[in-house]
């Protein structure tokens, strides 16, 4: 059972969003897992079996209790039975009291579509008549996490302490934001975790601290006090 599931399209997604939050989690023992889509077969850089390797890379880096991969085809990720019902076995296994899924607007097709599909998955968990063969899972709170772009921002954790962390994860996927041999110039490879932390800082700044994540909710999150 996993306090926090986190989906991600590909490999770096999680990091990218919420690597702080996910390390602050893990660092209070809560159990905290990742689950990608997709292999990113069809990045420009790297291979299938590189990004493996770089992703239990960042889950040591981050302390997490697991990571999954579901095997669906990266840029092929499609609103079907087939897809919702492989993310709601994921759910159901894990039995998540939270779940993570990407900010459902995106200039990345695929992060768009995965928001979609666990939106969808979170909410078929719990329908006991749906996949009766596995037990139903009510998840508490779904939370969405940006990618690219921060909007609408809804809920914000300050990471100051854990922002090296987070920089040491991104840094283990050495194919996608470095160039080395035989590899392309992509938007990626292009400073792309300095503007990671550029964002971050910049949320930071707007809320009074040194780096935020920010994230954004479809419905009311509970709280149980204002100040402490």
């Amino acid at each position: 059972m996993l306090d926090i599931l986190v989906f991600g399209a590909h490999a770096d997604d999680a990091e990218i969003g919420m690597a702080g939050t996910i390390a602050k989690h893990t660092a209070k023992g809560l159990r905290v897992g990742v689950c990608d889509l997709t292999q990113a077969e069809m990045s420009s850089n790297g291979t299938v079996e590189l990004r493996q390797q770089e992703a239990a890379s960042a889950a040591a880096v981050l302390g997490l209790y697991a990571r999954t991969n579901l095997q669906l085809p990266d840029r092929g990720l499609v609103y079907s039975r087939e897809h919702i019902d492989a993310i709601v076995a994921e759910i159901r296994r894990h039995r998540p009291r939270i779940v993570f899924a990407p900010y459902w607007e995106d200039r990345h097709p695929d992060h768009v579509a995965c928001s979609k599909l666990v939106e969808e998955a979170v909410f078929n968990a719990k329908l006991r008549r749906y996949m009766p063969e596995l037990p139903p899972v009510t998840v508490e709170q779904l939370i969405y996490y940006y990618i690219n772009d921060a909007k609408d921002v809804s809920l914000v954790v300050d990471i100051s302490e854990q922002m090296e962390t987070k920089r040491q994860s991104l840094l283990a996927y050495r194919s996608q934001f470095s160039l080395g041999e035989g590899s392309v110039a992509t938007p990626l490879t292009d400073r792309y975790i300095q503007r990671v932390e550029a964002r971050d800082m910049l949320l930071g700044q707007t809320y009074g601290t040194g780096f935020a994540e920010g994230f954004a909710v479809k419905r009311p999150h509970p709280v149980s006090f204002f100040l402490s």
